[in-house]
């Protein structure tokens, strides 16, 4: 039983692209299914498609993107920042700014989820779910 979804997506995220693969895929859910989304309006992956498995079990098969010059990941570092066992909350204006704006914050807010920037924009603050660089 996977006690953290989220953590396995982002998982199964970072082995995927530390191993060159070029298809991964991970289980359905509407929160994960949001995550890919903005990685993918980010351009940390490269396309992204729901496939239903048996008519009932739905799957996302993400498409990692890599440097087409030197073949390195898009992504150098994935990270969950709150997890279960400890939930990091902050307001707008504490907002981090990962690698001084190079990267992007994933924030789950009243709003749902988005990147850091637009959470600074809209004034929203919310649970800091990963950072992505």
């Amino acid at each position: 039983m996977i006690t953290d979804p989220i953590a396995d997506c982002l998982t199964r995220i970072r082995n995927g692209y530390l191993s060159n693969i070029l298809i991964i895929e991970i289980p359905y859910s509407k929160i994960k299914k949001n995550i890919i989304k903005i990685l993918y309006n980010q351009g940390f992956i490269s396309s992204y498609k729901i496939e239903k498995i048996n008519n009932y079990k739905l799957l996302i098969k993400v498409a990692l993107k890599y440097n087409k010059y030197t073949g390195t990941s898009v992504i150098k570092c994935i990270k969950r920042i709150s997890k279960p066992s400890l939930r990091k909350y902050c307001n707008y204006t504490n907002i981090p700014r990962v690698l001084n704006g190079l990267g992007i914050a994933i924030i789950s807010t009243s709003k749902g989820l988005m990147t850091d920037k637009i959470a600074r924009k809209k004034k929203i603050g919310g649970e800091i779910i990963c950072y992505i660089y």
